[in-house]
């Protein structure tokens, strides 16, 4: 199984020059924990709002004037959307890292897989296999 069949597509994005202050209310609006930092359709960072309360609140800076540029992890560990699941899981491992960046054969960003999504899936096989058990044992009664 690939990255691309479990990676959600619709990322949210933001551009290195937007400020603290519009990625914060951009990631309330929708809800999420990460934002990817773009040039074009190229991911060049992520900041979480982690990154935002470490790197800004809590050394004084000014939510309203600092660029997204200026905080965040510009060291993006990314994935091939053909890539295996195995090797997905193994760079969130070594990276000790949540979210990974999945990217086309271009570099263009197409999705983000994050440690989330691979316990939704984890969840998923464990009911199956739940199921799978009980067919099974109710046969041999």
């Amino acid at each position: 199984m690939s990255v691309s069949a479990y990676c959600v597509r619709h990322v949210v994005t933001a551009r290195p020059e937007e400020t603290v202050c519009m990625a914060a209310q951009r990631m309330v609006q929708q809800d999420v924990g990460a934002l990817v930092l773009m040039e074009g359709k190229r991911p060049v960072g992520m900041v979480t709002d982690r990154d935002l309360v470490t790197r800004v609140l809590a050394t004084g800076n000014d939510p309203h004037t600092v660029a997204l540029g200026t905080v965040m992890t510009t060291s993006l560990v990314c994935v091939s959307e053909d890539a295996a699941l195995e090797e997905a899981v193994t760079r969130m491992c070594t990276a000790h890292i949540r979210r990974l960046v999945v990217v086309n054969d271009a570099g263009e960003l197409v999705g983000l897989f994050a440690l989330d999504d691979l316990l939704a899936l984890l969840g998923e096989y464990e009911a199956a296999m739940t199921t799978l058990l009980r067919v099974a044992c109710q046969h041999w009664q």
